[in-house]
């Protein structure tokens, strides 16, 4: 059965284990503005006990909270959170009065920059083109390259272990569990998961070892992999996400990869509106598209 991909700007999650709904007072600057699907980008200031410094799409439930709300306006807000989702609320727009003394402000006014002006991001690579190929580090301190999985899908992730909201990274983690499962005697031999960490400083191959062990992750087919910040920042703006770890923000857009037989881009979805099932479908279609390549391979070896 066919089904219909609705991708959207998304958010980002790690939820922890609380039952009721927690309310945090938040504030930070707009950068970008999603109307129709409701959506606020913005740099938001660390909450204390809860989240670091980071750059992030949120979820706006009333768009009558979206008026008077333009890039580059300071606002504060309520971060509401629950088990699987979170939003925010009770937008207030407040007159930014000097970056002089705040060189973070400064810092996230240069990511505002970034998005806005298109020609200060890398190129991106298109749908059918070849993905350049990298080298990592993964959870067992083995050197991984994209080239070695030439002749199987290739599906990567971006993550970082310490994610706090319940609809970013742990949704994308669970999206890549449920396939792990779904393709089961497939994995490896024709299907490969990379996830790759925003937050390398932190995320050593141990911390990836225990995330993994999160998810029960095969490690000869679902990799978890760390690099130097300029490897994974290089990547990342080839595929045209916005990630700029500065001035001690973690500044992120959510993107799901899959790498076709031939090392070609297949599929780039944005956001994590999309299921596990239509991720599995995909996937499904890609694997189907070149199955011959697949067995030439095999036999090859």
């Amino acid at each position: 059965m066919n089904r219909i991909f609705v991708l959207v700007v998304g958010l980002v999650v790690f939820g922890g284990g609380a039952s009721a709904t927690q309310v945090y007072p938040a504030e930070g600057i707009v950068l970008k503005i999603d109307k129709p699907h409701r959506t606020l980008t913005i740099s938001c200031r660390a909450i204390p006990n809860y989240m670091e410094a980071m750059v992030m799409p949120f979820a706006v439930r009333d768009t009558e909270d979206l008026k008077n709300i333009a890039p580059g306006v300071a606002i504060d807000f309520n971060l509401v959170v629950d088990n699987d989702s979170s939003y925010i609320e009770q937008i207030h727009a407040h007159r930014y009065q000097s970056l002089e003394p705040d060189p973070l402000a400064a810092g996230r006014l240069k990511l505002l920059s970034g998005i806005m002006d298109p020609s200060t991001r890398a190129n991106t690579i298109e749908i059918g083109q070849q993905v350049p190929d990298f080298t990592l580090l993964d959870q067992n301190n083995q050197r991984v390259s994209l080239s070695q999985f030439s002749g199987k899908v290739v599906a990567f992730t971006f993550m970082y272990t310490r994610c706090p909201l319940p609809n970013f990274c742990y949704r994308i983690s669970n999206n890549f569990g449920r396939i792990q499962k779904r393709f089961g005697n497939r994995m490896g031999q024709d299907l490969i998961l990379l996830s790759i960490t925003f937050d390398p400083a932190h995320d050593t191959p141990e911390a990836l070892v225990a995330y993994g062990n999160i998810w029960k992750a095969d490690p000869k087919s679902w990799r978890f992999l760390t690099g130097s910040q300029s490897d994974i920042e290089s990547l990342a703006h080839t595929l045209g996400m916005n990630y700029w770890p500065d001035e001690g923000v973690m500044s992120h857009s959510l993107h799901t990869v899959v790498v076709d037989r031939r090392g070609n881009l297949a599929a780039n979805l944005e956001g994590n509106e999309f299921t596990a099932d239509q991720l599995g479908d995909l996937l499904q279609s890609v694997l189907d598209r070149e199955p011959l390549l697949a067995a030439r391979n095999v036999q090859s070896k």
